[in-house]
Parts: structure tokens; C-alpha cells; sequence
């Protein structure tokens, strides 16, 4: 009965120091990184590349995790072993920052450029059909006509 409860107690030793240290891991995976890197050779987010060089930068990245290191750790490393391309967004500052403010300033020009089209045909449509043909010349009588008999046809 004691060489149980001594192994019962060996065993609860060794298993509390594992539980501890993994309370104290990050919780990073190969999959969380794998979506925010890209693939330096495919130009493709590293979770959909299949060449050797995203084969390199997995077993990098699990390497990381297996040390149980932060997502932004391991983002940090990545960008030291293989420079900042590897990264999917890049960082908002400086002259990077242009890849966040470009496509904002972009939209925000359309939904300007809309909107001012937009009022435009409102008034257009607004004004009366007179002062809209106000510029051509008047109908010849004749014509004037002909086509109030072609009309008149096709009320019928």
C-alpha cells in the first residue's frame, strides 16, 4: 500500500510542474500564425502555400510554439529570420502606414464622388420638362403633327 501511495505522490509531482508551466504558455499555434504570415516564395498567406520554403517557415513556427513563445514573439523572429515581406499586414507606421490609409481615403473619395452624382440627377430631374429642352430649337408644325397622329395611333 505504500509503494501506491508513493507513486501516486511521484506521479502528482511530476504532473504539477507541467500543468504549471503550461498555465504560463502562451496560447499560440501554427494555425493562428500561419493566417497572419506569408509565403516568401508563393506571395500567398502560408496557411494556403504548399512550397518548400513554407514548409521551412512551419517547422520554424512550430519550433516557436513548441518554446512556448507569443504569437507576437514568433511574428518578431519570423520577421529576424526572413525580413518584414513575411508578414501579411504590415506595420502602421511610417511610410507603411500608406497601405491602411490609401484604400480608406480611396472609399471614402468614391462615396464622396457618388453622393455628388447622385444630387446632381436629383436636381436634373427636379427642373421642368421645359427648362430641361430649353436649349433646342422649337418643333416644326409638320413634325409637331405627325407625331401627335403617330401617338394617337398608339393610345388605340
Amino acid at each position: 500500500m505504500s509503494q501506491r501511495a508513493l507513486a501516486l505522490a511521484t506521479a502528482a509531482l511530476l504532473i504539477a510542474p507541467a500543468s504549471a508551466l503550461a498555465a504560463r504558455c502562451p496560447k499560440a499555434s501554427v494555425a493562428d500564425v500561419e493566417n497572419e504570415v506569408m509565403c516568401l516564395v508563393c506571395g500567398v498567406p502560408l496557411a494556403l502555400a504548399d512550397a518548400p520554403q513554407a514548409q521551412r517557415e512551419r517547422v520554424f513556427i512550430t519550433r516557436m510554439v513548441s518554446q512556448c513563445r507569443s504569437k507576437s514573439q514568433i511574428k518578431s523572429a519570423l520577421v529576424g529570420q526572413y525580413g518584414p515581406r513575411v508578414l501579411a499586414l504590415p506595420k502602421a507606421s511610417g511610410f507603411r502606414l500608406a497601405a491602411y490609409l490609401v484604400p480608406a481615403l480611396a472609399a471614402m473619395a468614391v462615396v464622396a464622388g457618388l453622393a455628388l452624382a447622385a444630387a446632381r440627377r436629383r436636381r436634373r430631374c427636379r427642373a421642368s420638362p421645359r427648362e430641361a429642352f430649353a436649349d433646342r430649337p422649337p418643333l416644326d408644325p409638320a413634325q409637331a403633327a405627325r407625331i401627335d397622329a403617330e401617338l394617337e395611333r398608339y393610345r388605340r
